[in-house]
């Protein structure tokens, strides 16, 4: 776990989950991201979770022709009504400065972003598990991130709020590492391509990740044509708080850094544990 103090926590801490339907139509996509930003801030949330590939998204494959760079109108807009609205905002986006592939084609790459709740980017995650499988290959057009990058641990209102994405979520490893950066609730932008028993997938690994690591899971998936939706919030005990279906919406829960507590207290299988993670070259 982190050795560094761990801010004083609220009661709950107010989360917006943000489960859009994503096209390729940039502007569109940033329409509906600051409206759920909009709904975030009536609800008085304190950290809103955009999907993987807010920024833009085709179902056959995202590469280098729907990237923006950091500085770009998406994170840049998502900054501004961060500050506007005084909530963080964790979102997936994908940027262009992934390494060529071994075609030599340029690649992008899967990003999620947090701004914290002043507007500034406190961290990116560049995503390490890229999704060849199913028979998909993200790896043709995308580059994955640095497998020994920090990961990204973002504080909101005293829980830390540690980042993965998507196809990190089949990997233990990758929760695992984040919760030893001090992590308490794993959060999961995802556009989970649907298929047989791929929900199913989805779920199970949400709890799974909850119940091994004794942290809350925020797993907010896109909604629309070819993938599941169906994000969910999932408590340290592994019980289900919130469950969406496939459909586009925008739902705020609190989650509880007491019960957190208690959990880990009574269940202190991390400092039970005799193996340590490490990156694999």
């Amino acid at each position: 776990m982190s050795d560094r103090p761990a801010p004083p926590q609220r009661p709950a801490v107010r989360v917006t989950v943000a489960q859009l339907q994503v096209g390729p139509d940039r502007v569109a996509n940033l329409l509906a991201a600051q409206d759920a930003l909009r709904t975030a801030a009536r609800a008085r949330a304190d950290v809103v979770v955009l999907p993987e590939y807010a920024s833009a998204y085709d179902p056959r494959g995202v590469g280098v022709d729907l990237a923006e760079p950091l500085d770009g109108p998406f994170v840049g807009a998502l900054r501004q009504a961060a500050a506007r609205h005084g909530l963080a905002v964790v979102a997936g986006t994908t940027l262009p400065d992934g390494a060529p592939g071994p075609d030599g084609r340029p690649r992008a790459v899967n990003a999620v972003v947090a701004v914290d709740a002043t507007g500034d980017v406190v961290g990116v995650y560049r995503k390490v598990h890229l999704y060849d499988a199913f028979g998909h290959r993200e790896s043709d057009r995308l580059a994955p991130g640095p497998v020994d990058a920090p990961p990204l641990v973002l504080d909101v209102a005293g829980l830390r709020f540690g980042v993965l994405t998507c196809y990190d979520l089949r990997f233990p490893e990758s929760a695992r590492r984040v919760v030893d950066a001090g992590a308490d609730v794993l959060v999961v932008p995802a556009a989970w391509v649907a298929g047989d028993l791929k929900a199913l997938h989805w779920r199970t690994l949400a709890v799974a990740r909850a119940i091994e690591n004794t942290a809350g899971v925020v797993a907010v998936g896109q909604a629309g044509t070819g993938v599941v939706g169906r994000s969910l919030v999932v408590g340290p005990d592994g019980v289900v708080g919130l469950e969406l279906d496939g459909t586009p919406q925008v739902r705020t829960v609190d989650l509880d850094a007491a019960a957190l507590r208690a959990v880990r207290e009574r269940d202190p299988s991390l400092a039970n544990r005799r193996y340590a993670v490490v990156p694999r070259a």
